[in-house]
């Protein structure tokens, strides 16, 4: 008997694989976490394309069947009811921060900005090599004027969001603190040890450096996040007056991070993924270490 067209045995030339669970349905929607192809009745809805039963199963920790309200995320992080609250909160530190400099003055800028060793005017040595290692993380949350925490801000918001509903709270924030300081370690590595430096570019840049490992892991188009990429490569090495060296440091961090979140194999993805990080923040220490040893 003959079979009308898009039966079964046409679609049997489409190519597409069939369900892992039901090999008679083709679909081509794979599981986000283990890429095993899922039909419509498998899908479960996760914060980044879809997942099948198995490992929403796995990622619950439970031996009952799976529930669409609680997948992990690509990384294996709980997902949240809000996926974008740590993202949020990183914003309002940052422009809190901002409003008080704006209030206090330069003064509260000079304590608590990134510089190496300076001489101060009025008498007195400050810096990084004087023992005030929190410059490292406090500079990451100022900024020199409107333009600079506005662009942050947009930033953090539109690479940050997505990163925080494909990671987790906990990974999301490892991943920005972590870039940010290997931001501040290579600009006090590198730069003058009296030039002062702020800004939240280098967890901006390791948000964006992690976010590429992302796009490339799901097979998106890359072409957008490679623009982006070229777009700000040119404003960081065009423009005068910007510390591109807390840019270089925290998107070769947020590379390296996203790497090892995304890449973890399943049964030690926490050890792989926090291991990394840890890593990283050694790297900082030492490379503080150095750069103080040659000031002092």
């Amino acid at each position: 008997m003959d079979q009308a067209p898009g039966s079964r045995q046409d679609d049997a030339q489409s190519g597409l694989p069939g369900c892992y669970r039901h090999p008679d349905r083709e679909t081509g929607i794979r599981c986000t976490r283990c890429e095993r192809p899922i039909c419509p009745e498998c899908m479960v809805s996760a914060s980044v394309g879809f997942q099948c039963p198995t490992c929403v199963r796995e990622g619950s920790g439970t031996g009952h069947a799976p529930s669409a309200s609680q997948p992990r995320t690509l990384a294996g992080g709980v997902v949240s009811a809000d996926p974008h609250l740590v993202t949020k909160i990183l914003i309002g530190l940052n422009l809190a921060a901002f409003l008080v400099q704006q209030a206090v003055g330069d003064s509260f800028t000079d304590r608590f900005d990134l510089i190496g060793r300076a001489i101060m005017p009025y008498g007195g040595v400050h810096g990084v090599a004087e023992g005030q290692w929190y410059r490292l993380l406090t500079a990451m949350f100022l900024h020199g004027g409107y333009v600079h925490i506005l662009f942050n801000a947009l930033s953090i918001w539109w690479i940050g969001g997505p990163l925080e509903a494909a990671l987790g709270r906990a990974r999301y924030l490892a991943l920005y603190l972590v870039s940010g300081l290997a931001g501040s370690a290579l600009t006090y590595l590198i730069a003058e040890p009296n030039q002062p430096s702020l800004g939240a570019s280098g967890a901006v840049y390791g948000l964006l450096g992690a976010l590429i490992v992302l796009v490339r892991r799901q097979r998106y188009d890359m072409r957008p996040i490679i623009a982006l990429m070229v777009i700000n490569l040119v404003i960081t090495f065009g423009w005068s007056g910007i510390a591109w060296q807390a840019h270089v440091g925290g998107l070769i961090a947020g590379v390296v991070i996203g790497i090892g979140m995304v890449h973890a194999p399943r049964r030690r993805r926490a050890l792989v993924q926090f291991g990394v990080c840890a890593s990283m923040l050694v790297i900082v220490v030492v490379v503080t270490l150095l750069r103080t040893v040659q000031l002092t």
